[in-house]
């Protein structure tokens, strides 16, 4: 009896020690996550100038159907989304797929080369692209060297343009960062399953399409879900090459929750409204993609 006693006893006293190790980061993430998304739940059925708020129901919900400036702002984002996610992701995989060729000299040179944008300030590299891309800029300069162009193009402040910039920005940055996972994964599959391919006459792109994309679906749904989710919240590239502009044709959700907030009239709660049509658009399409997928867990 005093055996099981002394048993329950260490149990309880396991159990509170670990407890111990994970309720500073519980508390910190209660109090600087939860906490303020729960506020600005409430505060999205707030209406008023500043801090003079009043609770006016659904009111902000229901202007979001009205709001041009909201659906600008959505279908840029989208366009972000549906062109740049899928074609970062295809770069990321066929990289990754050439630096993990054992025969390829300079192997960490190049893998290194390619993941340091994703370590460069968000600032600083969306300044360094705003000249690259301005009128007077590296590229154009270039592109009239080489007879591409006969003018300049107006990477800034064509609607169209501008948004292929931003597009080519992020691709830019977050290829490196989504490669290392695909190289991770890729140094964990089996040479002999290649092997065994390539005697049975499996061509490379075989190869890649029958072995390599099925055993990296793990790793492409992480790399989905956690590029769609930084797309959808895309803020530092617009503000500092294009500003929203040309006329609202590059702002992002995010963008337009700032202006909201700090550019315009201060509306907290209307800005708190649109931030919640990020957290739903994140939940969807994460869900859906999960469903695609076909992970069940």
């Amino acid at each position: 009896m005093n055996a099981k006693k002394r048993g329950l006893s260490m149990t309880a006293k396991y159990n509170l020690t670990g407890w111990g190790f994970v309720l500073i980061s519980v508390v910190m993430i209660g109090s600087f996550y939860f906490y303020p998304m729960i506020q600005a739940l409430f505060l999205s059925f707030k209406t008023g100038t500043g801090t003079n708020l009043t609770y006016t129901g659904f009111s902000n919900y229901t202007r979001l159907f009205s709001d041009t400036t909201f659906r600008t702002a959505l279908f840029n984002t989208f366009i972000y989304l549906i062109v740049q996610v899928p074609l970062m992701i295809l770069l990321a995989m066929f990289i990754s797929v050439l630096l993990n060729d054992s025969k390829l000299k300079f192997r960490g040179f190049f893998r290194t080369a390619i993941f340091l944008p994703a370590v460069t300030s968000l600032v600083a590299y969306s300044v360094v692209f705003k000249y690259l891309f301005g009128s007077d800029g590296l590229i154009n300069a270039m592109l009239l060297k080489l007879s591409i162009i006969s003018a300049p193009v107006e990477w800034i402040t064509d609607p169209f343009w501008a948004k292929i910039t931003i597009i080519i920005a992020i691709t830019w940055r977050w290829t490196g960062y989504n490669m290392i996972f695909y190289l991770s994964a890729l140094q964990n599959i089996d040479g002999s399953i290649y092997e065994a391919a390539r005697i049975d006459g499996a061509s490379a792109f075989k190869q890649f399409t029958q072995i390599t994309v099925p055993l990296l679906k793990p790793v492409i749904l992480f790399t989905s879900v956690t590029s769609t989710i930084g797309t959808l919240q895309i803020f530092d590239e617009i503000v500092n090459i294009t500003k929203g502009g040309p006329g609202n044709s590059t702002m992002s959700i995010s963008n337009y929750i700032y202006n909201l907030s700090f550019k315009y009239t201060a509306d907290f709660g209307y800005a708190a409204t649109v931030s919640y049509v990020i957290v739903i658009l994140i939940v969807l399409l994460s869900f859906l993609q999960f469903k695609v997928a076909g992970d069940k867990k």
